[in-house]
């Protein structure tokens, strides 16, 4: 089954909202999930496509969070079980459109040639509050966790230029038990399974962030505290 490019999204930092508002939704805030369909060849580097960019560089960008793919399939259960025709392609904030894929068919260190860039799954996206503020329904974060349709990250092993339309070439597979859908469940699903997050922290091609943090969870026995990451400032709504 081939896997394509279907569409590639850019776009900078940018504010919108209302500075006076007193409902949360509609409060002024300042984010990069509001990208741009791109047409042509785009430059993939180290650290994402030219004219990208994040806003929060905490929590996002970097070389293990280069670019950002989501699989198209997601969009048509998200529009049926939300009733948001807007949510359709580049509405997660990511950079690549992928079609047909979804998280229980990719894995971490799943590499591809696409264009003349290879990249590699480094991670899934750990949801935030963002895609929540942008179409106003306060638990998005928590569905995009809990359903597993979170989008993953690939980091850029060479460098190139990219187009929608292209074919995603398989490469290697070192990790294919290891699924992004696999890893949601570890993370979020089985938050006391400290024996899988230990085996998942050890897997080498894992971005390190997260095996660092995984690896602590274990030494702690602790669950982490999601609130802020889901909710953020729709906390008070």
């Amino acid at each position: 089954m081939s896997i394509f490019l279907k569409q590639v999204f850019i776009g900078l930092p940018k504010t919108v909202g209302n500075k006076e508002a007193t409902i949360p939704m509609e409060r002024e805030w300042t984010s990069a999930i509001f990208k741009e369909p791109v047409q042509g060849s785009v430059w993939m580097g180290k650290t994402g496509l030219a004219g990208d960019g994040q806003w929060d560089l905490e929590h996002h960008g970097g070389p293990e969070k280069a670019v950002f793919a989501y699989g198209f399939e997601n969009y048509s259960y998200w529009q049926k079980e939300l009733g948001i025709t807007e949510l359709t392609s580049g509405a997660m904030g990511e950079n690549l459109v992928m079609d047909p894929i979804t998280e229980d068919t990719i894995s971490i260190g799943d590499t591809f040639q696409i264009g003349g860039a290879v990249i590699q799954v480094s991670q899934p996206r750990q949801p935030c509050w963002k895609p929540a503020h942008r179409f106003k329904v306060k638990n998005l974060a928590l569905l995009l966790q809990t359903t597993g349709r979170t989008g993953w990250y690939f980091r850029v092993l060479q460098e190139g230029g990219v187009e929608e339309g292209q074919t995603f070439t398989l490469v290697d597979r070192p990790s294919p038990q290891w699924t992004i859908q696999k890893c949601n469940q570890v993370i979020h699903a089985k938050p006391q399974d400290f024996d899988e997050i230990r085996e998942l922290s050890q897997c080498e091609l894992f971005a390190p962030s997260m095996r660092a943090t995984l690896a602590k969870r274990v030494s702690l026995k602790e669950t982490p505290d999601i609130r802020s990451r889901v909710f953020g400032p729709n906390e008070l709504e």
